[in-house]
């Protein structure tokens, strides 16, 4: 396994930081009522853009079903492996589509099509402002370059690339967290609305 020997070495307070800052805002409550509220705020967000990031939804076209692209990648907040779908920042003067298809390629060597996307997502709203869109992908596996993967990982990224069948996420979830990995909402988030689905036929 990838990341197998990562630990989290320290922890100490920061007062200062690079990628976010906390925030103190005050506001006046539906009855009138002056607060207060602490937040985190990204620092990262390009100018003129409306989106910190992407989630990518990379679906695998297979003849035994679609399949979906995941990652375990160490993640030192948690101190733990987590479970996520491939997603990375937007660069200035990139869309959301474009960033997905350039992350996909980077983290994982899979070259995709894009076939939709979402409204703007708020990751953790009660404690920072980052937002994202959800990219949806097709990917072609009969494309040679889908066949000879080759992802361009920066120094500082360790990620092993597996995919599940989108009809065993669920289970898949649940046993991967029973082995300690940690299950990133976004993807919980489509097994669950699968599941959904199922229970309810729609």
């Amino acid at each position: 396994m990838c990341n197998g020997n990562t630990k989290v070495l320290s922890t100490e307070p920061l007062s200062e930081a690079v990628w976010t800052k906390l925030v103190k805002t005050t506001y006046k409550d539906p009855k009138g009522v002056t607060r207060t509220w602490e937040f985190a705020e990204r620092r990262t967000r390009p100018k003129g853009s409306d989106i910190d990031g992407v989630g990518i939804v990379a679906i695998l076209e297979k003849e035994t079903g679609p399949e979906i692209v995941l990652q375990k990648q160490f993640r030192p907040p948690l101190d733990k492996i987590v479970i996520e779908i491939p997603a990375g920042l937007v660069d200035e003067g990139e869309t959301a589509e474009e960033a997905a298809i350039r992350e996909l390629k980077e983290e994982t060597g899979y070259v995709a099509q894009v076939l939709e996307s979402s409204p703007i997502m708020w990751n953790d709203p009660g404690f920072c402002n980052t937002n994202l869109k959800m990219v949806h992908v097709s990917v072609d596996m009969t494309l040679p370059e889908n066949q000879d993967l080759k992802p361009e990982l920066e120094e500082n990224e360790f990620i092993e690339v597996f995919h599940v069948r989108l009809a065993d996420l669920w289970e898949e979830c649940i046993r991967l967290d029973a082995e300690g990995y940690a299950i990133d909402a976004r993807i919980a988030n489509i097994a669950e609305g699968i599941e959904i689905a199922k229970k309810y036929k729609l």
